[in-house]
């Protein structure tokens, strides 16, 4: 019977492994690991999630690139490979393990020693009618095993401390990795990353998802009238609005230099629109004073554009979307918010 059952599991897998090797090649997907147990999934129908957003990116004849390829593995695969700052471990944290493996080992040595002179205390007990020298004996093997306890104590006290400091380490490098140093907003690369996954979960729940991209107006002035000093204020400046203005789940990111964007999952071009036009109010509103000399900088204003994901399109084609809506708004005057549906001689979908 369960040589029978076997067979039978192992004909089912060559038929799905069969059919997923089809899709792949219909779909020039490479065959790598990762993206076998993409594939190997949607033909087995394993995850509905993951046969609708496949489905949806055929329909809409998307490429299957090495960005999509891999947020598809990362999203329903195998959610924790995608950390890269695990990737090998520091040499300190080799040496923290070599240590905590030799003060382990000692303890244990030090631990069966005590259990042979126990032993031998506990035979000298049954061959002498004396328990002065066994009591003398038991009072040193117990603070002996104070003393090994003590040592042990302060070795994994020691450890932890070291450990604490590599995981801040890590954290930090993570942080500093995915942030724009200038702004404190997340940097291109943690932007491309959020987009590519937020446009995954908008493909498999319904939802809408709108980016805004902001560029300072006459930004150059700035630098050319009070150096780049005073150009930096400026974009922390309007990098803080951004980020105060948009949502905990949303990302504010510097997209290059002094254009900003914002990702908004859930939200549609009306509600981006609306959010876009609060931060375009407040950044004109807000005051900057040059801090060598106290004197009041010219206002700051922005032109802003808003575009909303279209289903299976590739991030490129949502950004240069979103960038027309922008060169839209500064054709026309700046200081404004243009959605994509304002763009000249484009219809809204």
């Amino acid at each position: 019977m369960i040589n029978e059952f076997d067979e039978a599991d192992f004909d089912y897998a060559t038929t799905v492994a069969n059919r997923a090797n089809r899709f792949m090649s219909l779909h020039r997907v490479p065959p790598t690991p990762e993206n076998f147990s993409v594939w190997f999934n949607y033909a087995m129908g394993a995850s509905p999630a993951l046969r609708k957003t496949i489905d949806i990116l055929i329909a809409n004849k998307r490429k299957f690139d090495p960005a999509i390829n891999h947020e598809l593995y990362v999203t329903y695969i195998d959610p924790h490979s995608d950390h890269s700052t695990t990737n090998g471990f520091p040499e300190q944290l080799h040496a923290v393990i070599s240590n905590a493996k030799e003060f382990v080992s000692s303890a244990i040595a030090g631990n069966r020693m005590q259990i042979e002179s126990l032993g031998e205390v506990s035979l000298q007990f049954r061959t002498t009618s004396d328990p002065q020298p066994i009591i003398e004996r038991l009072v040193e093997e117990l603070s002996n095993a104070t003393t090994r306890a003590s040592g042990l104590e302060a070795d994994f006290i020691k450890t932890s401390a070291e450990l604490d400091k590599i995981g801040d380490s890590l954290k930090l490098a993570e942080l500093h990795s995915n942030t724009d140093a200038l702004t404190g907003l997340a940097n291109r690369r943690s932007l491309e990353a959020f987009l590519r996954s937020a446009q995954i979960a908008a493909m498999e729940i319904g939802d809408p998802l709108s980016i805004l991209m902001i560029d300072i107006d006459h930004f150059k002035t700035f630098n050319d009238s009070f150096g780049h000093q005073v150009g930096d204020q400026v974009l922390r400046l309007v990098a803080k609005v951004l980020q105060e203005n948009v949502r905990s789940g949303d990302l504010a990111a510097r997209y290059g230099g002094e254009e900003l964007m914002a990702v908004l999952p859930g939200a549609s071009l009306e509600k981006s629109t609306d959010v876009a036009e609060r931060i375009r109010r407040r950044i004109s509103e807000a005051r900057l004073t040059r801090r060598a000399t106290g004197e009041e900088i010219s206002s700051i204003t922005v032109s802003i554009g808003v575009a909303q994901f279209r289903l299976a399109e590739s991030a490129e084609a949502l950004i240069e979307r979103c960038d027309r809506a922008l060169y839209q708004a500064k054709r026309t005057g700046r200081n404004r918010t243009v959605p994509e549906t304002m763009i000249e001689g484009v219809i809204a979908a």
